[in-house]
């Protein structure tokens, strides 16, 4: 295997993983709707903006998040998908960059979802 190092690997990380969602029951109810021509280009630039410092992500990953009805266990079986996606398919250094903001990621979105709970 190897790492992830092009927007190809970057594009074919992110058709997995949207696969895997699908295929999901917890997690394919929140994904039926999307438009996913629109949808994974912006996923692919994003990636593509956190591992291989492209520019061309503008959109806040978070303000989209806080307006679903997501909870703990939802956010464990994304990053569970997630995790499984990337190490069945890549290894190295970009590769585990990738886990690493998944989990930032999932922190960032839980925590304001909690914030925004409470006020």
């Amino acid at each position: 295997m190897k790492d992830i190092t092009s927007k190809e690997d970057i594009q074919y990380m992110v058709d997995c993983f949207y696969d895997s969602i699908l295929a999901d029951d917890l997690l394919n109810p929140f994904f039926t709707n999307l438009n996913f021509q629109h949808h994974l280009p912006k996923m692919v630039d994003f990636w593509a903006f956190v591992l291989l410092d492209e520019s061309g992500y503008t959109t806040d990953v978070t303000k989209k998040h806080l307006k679903m009805k997501i909870g703990k266990e939802h956010f464990n079986r994304w990053i569970e998908l997630f995790k499984t996606t990337v190490n069945d398919l890549f290894v190295g250094p970009n590769a585990e960059k990738a886990i690493q903001r998944a989990h930032l990621i999932r922190w960032t979105i839980e925590s304001k979802i909690d914030q925004s709970k409470t006020t």
